[in-house]
């Protein structure tokens, strides 16, 4: 890695930004905003089309759970290993538990399923959540059992995710045979593309997944991320899909909860157990509500970290020399790890991309008359 000489960065803000000021800031806001909703769409307090209930629900649940999982994850030594050529200030986090995704994940889809009254469409998607999330569990478990950072391979990853995303294209293909294979676009455009949206309906499911996998990678980031796309996603499909909408708050709820855990410092990590199950989530319910444009500008930090990595990766190999070795666009990808590396604390990195997110989502909002 190059010298650097690193400056911090200075935000100025009228409280100490702490991981739990953080958590505490995102929590209070995803409430207000939960039963600001409710309330505009006469559904306060309702108990079968609440935003706000489920998310209060998984929230404390998940968070009561954490306590006892945490604990024995400790136990087990299912501590995280962490990279060298990462940030420095990362070190100290070894041994940290991870995996944490094996107790909230759950509990988002639990709850949901029992909610919405075992909806099929709510199964389905929880099936394709618990199916990613087993995918990372594989990983997280040889990454620990191998004490070293490379779990499964690339390739094996990529065959699984696939696998499971053709399985629930094919469910949707018989469960839903007027589905239709249009994408509905922003002001009413609409874009046909007849047998060529089941291989994008695949590829949405995998790269969603990678995305937010990539995107965990700092205290309390793609807990809360996640928690506000999916409670933005689960409010712009509330009129059309209720049962869904229940579900995306459930798992929302649920973020929230391990959050109270994984908020910096953290005393757990979601892992792959959970990174790869929320991009899973997300992907399923854009496509089972025709909302993929919704998802994408939803997703926006998700995306901005994926094409950091591309473009690292494709300036490294255009930039080779005779030696092999090649020049870096970022300090290092993804754009998280570049920003800690220019000296941003990981608590403005978090308070940034939480306010940016919430920003895209209440855009969405207003675009879908659901503010």
């Amino acid at each position: 890695m190059d010298n650097f000489v690193d400056e911090k960065v200075s935000f100025s803000m009228p409280f100490k930004l702490t991981g739990r000021n953080l958590f505490l800031l995102l929590g209070l806001g995803l409430g207000i905003v939960a039963i600001g909703l409710d309330i505009a769409a006469g559904r306060f307090l309702n108990l079968p089309t609440s935003l706000f209930m489920p998310l209060a629900v998984c929230a404390v649940v998940a968070a009561g759970l954490g306590y006892i999982v945490v604990p024995l994850l400790q136990k087990l030594k299912a501590g995280q290993i962490i990279r060298e050529d990462g940030p420095q200030a990362h070190l100290k986090k070894a041994g940290t538990p991870t995996m944490g995704g094996i107790f909230f994940v759950p509990v988002g889809v639990a709850v949901a399923v029992l909610w919405s009254g075992f909806n099929p469409d709510v199964v389905a998607v929880s099936a394709l959540t618990l199916a990613y999330g087993f995918i990372g569990w594989i990983d997280d478990w040889q990454i620990l059992r191998r004490k070293s950072n490379k779990g499964i391979s690339p390739r094996m990853k990529l065959a699984l995710q696939v696998g499971f995303a053709t399985l629930f294209c094919l469910w949707l293909m018989f469960r839903e045979p007027g589905i239709s294979t249009s994408i509905a676009l922003p002001f009413g455009w609409v874009l046909p593309l007849g047998l060529l949206f089941w291989p994008l309906a695949g590829f949405v499911l995998v790269a969603e997944s990678n995305a937010t996998n990539i995107t965990d990678g700092v205290d309390g980031l793609m807990g809360g991320l996640g928690a506000i796309a999916l409670l933005g996603l689960g409010a712009s499909v509330a009129s059309t899909s209720p049962e869904l909408m229940i579900f995306c708050a459930c798992t929302s709820g649920s973020c929230l909860g391990f959050l109270a855990h994984n908020r910096n410092p953290a005393r757990v990590f979601m892992g792959d157990t959970g990174a790869l199950a929320l991009g899973g989530a997300l992907g399923a319910v854009a496509l089972l509500t025709n909302s993929l444009w919704i998802l994408l500008i939803i997703s926006g930090i998700f995306f901005i970290e994926t094409l950091s990595v591309i473009a690292q990766v494709s300036y490294y190999k255009a930039t080779k020399g005779p030696d092999g070795i090649g020049k870096r666009l970022l300090r290092m990808a993804p754009l998280h790890h570049h920003l800690e590396l220019c000296g941003w604390l990981e608590t403005q990195v978090v308070g940034i991309f939480y306010l940016t997110n919430g920003v895209l989502v209440l855009m969405i909002l207003m675009l879908t008359g659901n503010s």
